[in-house]
């Protein structure tokens, strides 16, 4: 973590897709600067071992399923009386060429990144409503914007999410709630395997994928009450490859 914190004291975080990558560094980041963190993901193993170290709650939870996702919201303000931030970032992957995409590809990849979101947002939104507080950010990606080879259910999927964050940050504006989202390039497991030869053509001017944490340092600004006149945004977090 840099010099800067935010002070989340108080506050009950959810973040999706946290047993590894960036979801965990996020949820690492809120733990840091003193919120309550849920961690969710589907697998429930690594789940529970990240959020040993971590310091956070651990729900396993399918982000596709509207009861899981019920159930998680409603465990955490059952927990803490209260559902402050919403971290949606939970994906999967399911690359091919589009001639070679099948329906479950297809259907599998909007579930889980799309559909995962939206339910996420419709179950906090009653909730936040009452507070008139909250705080959404979405993970999208340089893919829902510009498309990439191999990637058709993926590029739908993100390109959905930023038209949700958009739509969903006019609906709730007026109950004091700002949705915003950033579009990352960070070392995950999802670009280990990319070839050496093109991680210059991926990564823009700064010539390297950024460290998960740098996503949670610009995720936690989006989060925080100094953020509260920014909504609709997407912050693109990507070493300068979108320019």
């Amino acid at each position: 973590m840099g010099n800067i914190s935010f002070d989340f004291t108080g506050k009950s975080v959810i973040v999706t897709g946290a047993a590894r990558g960036i979801g965990r560094a996020l949820a690492a980041r809120f733990v840091a600067d003193g919120a309550t963190v849920f961690m969710v993901d589907f697998d429930r193993v690594e789940l529970e071992s990240a959020a040993r170290e971590v310091g956070a709650v651990h729900i396993a939870a399918d982000v596709g399923d509207t009861a899981d996702v019920d159930r998680v919201v409603s465990t955490v303000a059952g927990e803490t009386g209260r559902v402050d931030i919403l971290i949606n970032n939970a994906g999967i992957l399911r690359d091919k060429v589009l001639w070679k995409l099948t329906d479950d590809d297809w259907d599998q990849v909007l579930r889980v990144h799309a559909g995962g979101t939206f339910r996420f947002i419709r179950a906090c939104a009653p909730r936040f409503r009452v507070q008139q507080f909250g705080r959404v950010v979405n993970i999208t990606s340089y893919t829902g914007l510009h498309g990439n080879r191999g990637q058709a259910n993926y590029a739908t999927a993100k390109a959905g999410i930023i038209g949700l964050t958009k739509t969903a940050a006019k609906e709730l504006a007026a109950f004091g709630v700002t949705v915003n989202a950033i579009s990352p390039n960070a070392a995950t497991r999802m670009t280990a395997s990319i070839p050496d030869e093109r991680v210059a053509d991926l990564t823009g001017p700064i010539s390297r994928f950024a460290d998960p944490s740098e996503m949670a340092d610009a995720v936690a600004f989006l989060a925080s009450e100094e953020a509260g006149y920014i909504t609709g945004v997407v912050l693109p977090v990507d070493g300068g490859v979108s320019m």
